[in-house]
């Protein structure tokens, strides 16, 4: 029996072991012409087993960036079409559709409810735009009577209160597309490489993708072959990922 438990023991060590922290092995920094916005590039590795993701995110100071959130009814433009002709700044791809391609939960775009709430295991929060700017809020939060002028309803929430979500999956890895805040309003959004949920809500409540930028609530976009970035550099040329298949909707930052 002591001999067994040593063993137990013993494998528990070594599976605890192979996971450490996340910490920022390397990056850098991409100003934009929106003062308050730039782009971070940043590879993360795990201590405890060396794997390694990176993270391109568009920081977006309180009040240099108006949230905007993009229809495209009839899948005729990429991110990077929709980000060069509206003069955004920075952008994600948007939230979850259907093989109809119409969009799963809350879709308001410039003012136009496009689709209604819904409640459903994965949508757990919106990301929005208000009088206080960029927020993310809880449906328990959501108040349907609160007039917005852009929203998008997705999940799940990856990190509330400045900590990670509990029982996130971490089987499935894949490129994902989140949203953030930081306390005080900053925003932010980004994409990682091949990571699980529970990976990416780890990796982004563990490090600081800036001095001052200590994410406080992130909400998962839409992911796998949806999941696109862009940002607009100061000389005006553009770093992009693209999409791997044509999606319903963007999230955009455009100047304030």
């Amino acid at each position: 029996m002591r001999r067994l438990s040593a063993v137990f023991i013993a494998l528990f060590v070594l599976a605890t072991g192979a996971r450490g922290e996340w910490q920022i092995v390397a990056g850098n920094t991409e100003a934009s012409a929106t003062r308050g916005v730039e782009q971070r590039h940043v590879v993360v590795q795990d201590s405890g087993n060396s794997a390694r993701a990176t993270i391109d995110v568009a920081l977006i100071a309180a009040n240099s960036g108006k949230l905007r959130v993009i229809d495209n009814p009839a899948g005729g433009e990429t991110l990077a079409d929709a980000m060069q002709r509206r003069n955004c700044v920075a952008g994600v791809n948007g939230g979850y559709f259907d093989p109809n391609f119409r969009p799963i939960g809350l879709l308001v775009s410039e003012g136009v409810v496009i689709s209604p709430l819904t409640r459903a295991r994965l949508l757990t929060g919106v990301l929005c735009a208000s009088p206080n700017g960029i927020e993310i809020v809880r449906l328990r939060e959501f108040s349907q009577k609160r007039k917005f002028d852009d929203a998008v309803e997705c999940g799940p929430f990856l990190i509330d209160l400045g900590k990670q979500i509990r029982g996130l999956d971490d089987t499935r890895s894949a490129r994902r597309t989140f949203a953030g805040l930081a306390r005080g309003g900053n925003a932010a959004l980004g994409i990682s490489s091949d990571l699980t949920l529970a990976q990416l809500g780890d990796v982004l409540s563990s490090v600081s993708l800036r001095n001052d930028f200590k994410m406080w609530r992130a909400l998962n976009l839409d992911g796998g072959s949806s999941s696109a970035f862009w940002f607009r550099r100061r000389k005006g040329d553009a770093f992009s990922i693209s999409e791997e298949k044509t999606v319903r909707d963007f999230v955009a930052v455009v100047p304030k």
